[in-house]
């Protein structure tokens, strides 16, 4: 098996993207990345991030690549959670990452970066491979964002579709029951 298929093994698994760092835990040096995206095997992203050209992109592969870009410890927060899930009807113009470190690259501007150190563990979640705030933290940090009536829907159909539990519903309502 060669290079190329290692980092496909990778990449379907990812929405078609892969990482230099990714790539080298897989035993592929970092010069034959290079070397595949010259030949035009991986579509450059950005600063070590590609996407294979040999695995179909998804809905979730620019998502996907928008927390790569930003680093190993960064995650979609925000309305780019509950876009992620089809929760709600949100066409954001940006990706919003969150990272709890400074990020010092030049990065897309369909990207908006966030230092967030104040998200703990456990509000971070992997969803459909990618990591993200939880759907309650979503909703938490989307509260005073837009109009209530509008959040309140959007916490009914999180609690319908089983994206956040009872408990969860009633810490972000308030109260037991409907919202």
């Amino acid at each position: 098996m060669g290079y190329r298929q290692d980092l496909w093994e990778i990449a379907a698994g990812q929405h078609g993207v892969v990482t230099v760092p990714e790539a080298e835990d897989a035993g592929v040096p970092a010069v034959e990345v290079r070397k595949l995206a010259h030949r035009g095997a991986l579509r450059p992203y950005g600063k070590g991030v590609y996407v294979h050209r040999d695995v179909p992109t998804t809905a979730l592969t620019q998502l996907t690549a928008a927390a790569a870009l930003a680093g190993e410890d960064a995650f979609l927060h925000r309305e780019s959670v509950l876009d992620l899930l089809g929760l709600g009807q949100f066409n954001p113009r940006r990706i919003r990452v969150g990272t709890r470190r400074r990020v010092r690259r030049v990065l897309p501007g369909w990207m908006e970066l966030e230092t967030r150190k104040d998200i703990p563990d456990e509000d971070l979640a992997q969803y459909e491979g990618i990591r993200a705030t939880t759907v309650r933290r979503a909703l938490e940090d989307m509260r005073d964002r837009m109009p209530p009536d509008r959040w309140n829907a959007l916490l009914v159909e999180a609690r319908r579709r089983e994206l956040i539990d009872e408990e969860g519903f009633a810490g972000l309502t308030g109260k037991h029951g409907a919202a």
